[in-house]
């Protein structure tokens, strides 16, 4: 669900938050918009907005980990965490975590890519969100949730920056939430 349509119509925060956004034509190749957040977090009061207003969703709902989508659901979730007094626990991508892992294959448009989630990081009966910026099919997020599920937790709910439109009836989070602040903005202009 977005933001808006959660009690949040009209909240200028969300505007603020859209535009604080860069869009990057073309890039990483020809026809890709990508919505680049690094700008977001140079504008400190877009970037509280977006971290508050999380915050304010997780506080009363008892979550004891945050788990964060390498790598820039780490931009979010330490905070997110420190705001609901959860841990954080970081998603990485393959050979980034010392120490024993579990793993999680997903599918990408073209090929596969991989999750790890420390052995002992979150144990069985928390509760969990998990982070990123951007949903787009929602593959990433989905082996996160399967990661999480493994170990025992609760996965209560999975949290977004930014979601496409068609996430709502089209996205692979295996019957979970999805809790998006803002859709995609177009380009301001063509470079």
């Amino acid at each position: 669900m977005f933001a808006e349509e959660n009690g949040l119509k009209g909240d200028p925060r969300l505007q603020a938050i859209s535009q604080a956004i860069r869009v990057v034509p073309h890039f990483p190749k020809h026809g890709i918009m990508f919505q680049d957040i690094t700008t977001l977090l140079l504008d400190h009061k877009a970037f509280k907005d977006t971290v508050d207003i999380f915050v304010d969703r997780y506080r009363d709902m008892h979550i004891s980990v945050v788990a964060g989508i390498e790598a820039r659901g780490f931009m979010f979730g330490p905070s997110i965490a420190l705001g609901i007094g959860a841990k954080f626990v970081p998603l990485r991508k393959p050979r980034k975590l010392p120490g024993e892992v579990i793993s999680e294959k997903y599918a990408l448009e073209y090929g596969t890519d991989c999750l790890e989630l420390h052995v002992g990081a979150v144990q069985p009966g928390e509760r969990a969100i998990v982070i990123d910026d951007l949903v787009a099919t929602g593959g990433t997020l989905s082996a996160g949730v399967k990661l999480l599920e493994r170990v025992g937790a609760e996965v209560v709910e999975c949290a977004c920056v930014i979601g496409v439109p068609d996430v709502k009836g089209q996205c692979r989070l295996i019957g979970k939430p999805l809790y998006v602040l803002v859709e995609p903005r177009k380009a301001d202009k063509c470079y």
